[in-house]
């Protein structure tokens, strides 16, 4: 059982080598300080501009356990981020920068609103049709910058926020032309048809079948990239391209390849939150859930298995700030500084090479110490 833990066979020696392990460990405990010093820096914060910080401090960390139905909004606000975040853990994983999430949620969430008025399926299967066909939507509009970069060596960064521009207004054309309610003074489309809902977990609440799908998609996801000749090939690409191209993979379809899963798995997420928790389109702008994805992912530290924490914890500062502003003096846009300082801090390598650099030149020394052990005893003998 000894030489199972060692060699990290089993659940058991998994567990002990992610705690012995140093380069695995290090980027864990980063992520878990950035997390504890942003919510400092917001504790910080309300002191400085609350008039009453103790409440105020109270509502935000406690907030999201208060009351039954914030824990309820707390899943619920999980949902779309977790879809964003598997899909840019690919991304990531492929070393590219692309957004172009963005569009393929906000498309995916016009394509089920679509299927979603028009046509008159049986329950159950009315939102799974909808899920696909938003996929392929979101899927063939990730392959967009991908294309750009291949062919045109184009930034696949600038070209992604400028294409989610482009599918923004025409996904409000689509809206308001072809799929608006006439009788609402707003931009709404025509109410969902009853068999397009996604089942309620929790009676008289809108905490929605959605959270099992996205769970069910941080294992495929983790599978898929850790498991699967596909996973592995993106992997080694993103970690070095001349090598994988060198040794046989087509650097080019697994770029294209990546890029259409992160834009199906981001066009089902619009197709979710749109069955799950809405009886119409009402979006007024852009939600724009993929840079909650890009946070989410860095949390993740690129690895879709601690997606649903990550999410958990980016949720807990949302709900606790929304409590917080509704009972307090402090404005819920504060959070949007406390994002910053976690995107700061794990976007610089710095921290984590610093960590690396001094433990390289421990073991060094060491290691020199014990050759130079050596040599005396050698020279005495």
């Amino acid at each position: 059982m000894s030489d199972r833990l060692r060699q990290g066979k089993g659940p058991l020696g998994t567990l002990r080598l992610f705690f012995t392990d140093r380069d695995k460990l290090e980027p864990a405990v980063i992520t878990l300080l950035a997390a504890l010093f942003s919510i400092l820096i917001g504790v910080g914060l309300i002191f400085i501009v609350s008039k009453d910080p103790l409440t105020s401090t109270r509502n935000f960390l406690l907030g999201p356990f208060l009351r039954i139905y914030n824990l309820w909004y707390l899943m619920i606000a999980m949902v779309p981020i977790t879809f964003t975040g598997l899909a840019l853990c690919i991304i990531y994983q492929l070393k590219y920068t692309s957004l172009i999430v963005d569009s393929s949620f906000y498309s995916g969430a016009i394509v089920a609103t679509a299927i979603g008025v028009k046509l008159a399926l049986p329950a159950g299967i009315h939102p799974v049709v909808a899920m696909l066909a938003a996929g392929l939507a979101g899927g063939l509009i990730g392959l967009l910058p991908a294309i750009l970069k291949i062919k045109w060596r184009a930034n696949e960064l600038v070209s992604s926020l400028m294409f989610n521009y482009v599918f923004y207004f025409l996904g409000s054309f689509i809206i308001l032309y072809f799929l608006r309610d006439r009788n609402q003074t707003i931009l709404a489309s025509l109410p969902f048809r009853p068999t397009f809902s996604l089942p309620k977990l929790v009676p008289n609440t809108q905490l929605h079948a959605g959270f099992i799908v996205a769970a069910v998609f941080v294992v495929l996801v983790s599978i898929f990239l850790f498991r699967t000749r596909w996973g592995y090939e993106i992997r080694i690409t993103g970690a070095n391209p001349k090598f994988a191209a060198y040794a046989g993979i087509p650097v080019a379809t697994v770029a294209l390849y990546a890029h259409f899963i992160s834009g199906f798995i981001g066009g089902i997420g619009g197709a979710v939150e749109m069955s799950g928790l809405y009886r119409a389109f009402i979006w007024q702008m852009n939600p724009s859930y993929a840079w909650d994805g890009v946070i989410v992912a860095m949390l993740a530290r690129k690895n879709p298995k601690f997606v649903l924490i990550s999410a958990f914890f980016l949720a807990y500062l949302r709900v606790g700030a929304d409590f917080m502003s509704r009972r307090g003096d402090v404005a819920f846009e504060f959070i949007t500084l406390l994002q910053g300082i976690i995107i700061l801090i794990l976007s610089s390598d710095k921290i984590v090479n610093y960590f690396k650099a001094r433990r390289l030149r421990r073991n060094a020394l060491a290691a020199e110490v014990k050759l130079a052990a050596a040599d005396d005893e050698g020279g005495r003998a």
